[in-house]
């Protein structure tokens, strides 16, 4: 089985990839430095060093996939995003349109390429990477809610258009994994988000916290977790829409149904 995975640079694509190639799949995979390039190819991976918003290099790396596999694509796993924490009235829109660039229209194009592929041969599974934060919100993370509301929109009313064909669509909601998510997402944070001028200066120091911290909380699972749920995705007859992954997106799930939003806000507002 082909499969192409975005984001494999560390943490959950990573893994994903090298489970799956011990698996025996042919796993094409993306990352943006030229060391974790590197790294990649020496793992033996058919790598494409890109940032997934340049389309002309994304349309270079399907044209060189199709060649690679006579034009079969079995399988994406839509991975490449990351986290711009900070109040919403502290984003400015370029800020916001990054966050989407990345994260909603990247994803939509490298879908849409995937699925022109799988339409010509009648079948093909197509994973999107979600979060927890595509089920409920939580303050000080709009730009990443946003995005993944976003996604899982797209993603619910792809599974509608394609209901009846033997192309299948499914989120993934992990909860808090070990990765370098938090990192990057600080950097993202500092980089730009006006500390000092904001009403939520001092509110800030919390977020400070809680993304310096490399040690993770109670709840944290390892990537391997993702990529149980990702098999289960690749492989079922009948895949789900929706796959969790860690107790705090089975608990907001479960929260979300029985709870009113007033009593569902008075809990997130904690997180």
């Amino acid at each position: 089985m082909n499969i192409l995975i975005t984001g494999c640079s560390t943490g959950i694509g990573y893994h994903a990839a090298h489970h799956l190639k011990s698996l025996g799949y042919r796993v094409f995979v993306t990352a943006r430095r030229s060391e974790d390039v590197d790294q990649l190819n020496a793992d033996g991976f058919k790598v494409y060093q890109l940032d997934i918003t340049e389309y002309s290099k994304v349309d270079a790396m399907f044209d060189d996939i199709i060649k690679l596999t006579n034009g079969r694509l079995d399988a994406l796993f839509n991975n490449a995003a990351y986290g711009q924490p900070g109040a919403i009235e502290d984003l400015s829109v370029d800020v916001l349109k990054e966050q989407f660039e990345t994260n909603v229209f990247a994803w939509h194009y490298i879908t849409n390429k995937s699925l022109s592929i799988m339409r010509r041969q009648g079948y093909g599974r197509i994973i999107q990477n979600s979060s927890v934060l595509g089920l409920v919100a939580m303050p000080f993370r709009g730009a990443y809610n946003a995005s993944k509301f976003a996604l899982e929109g797209l993603t619910d009313t792809l599974r509608l258009e394609l209901m009846g064909s033997k192309i299948h669509l499914s989120l993934i909601e992990p909860g808090p994994i070990d990765t370098c998510f938090r990192k990057n997402a600080l950097a993202k944070f500092h980089k730009n988000i006006d500390v000092e001028n904001s009403r939520f200066s001092k509110t800030y120091q919390i977020q400070i916290d809680r993304l310096s911290k490399d040690i993770a909380n109670q709840f944290t699972l390892p990537p391997a977790a993702v990529t149980k749920q990702l098999i289960k995705a690749l492989t079922s007859k009948k895949p789900k829409a929706r796959y969790y992954v860690t107790f705090p997106t089975y608990l907001f799930g479960f929260l979300k149904r029985i709870l009113s939003a007033r009593l569902l806000d008075k809990l997130l507002v904690k997180g």
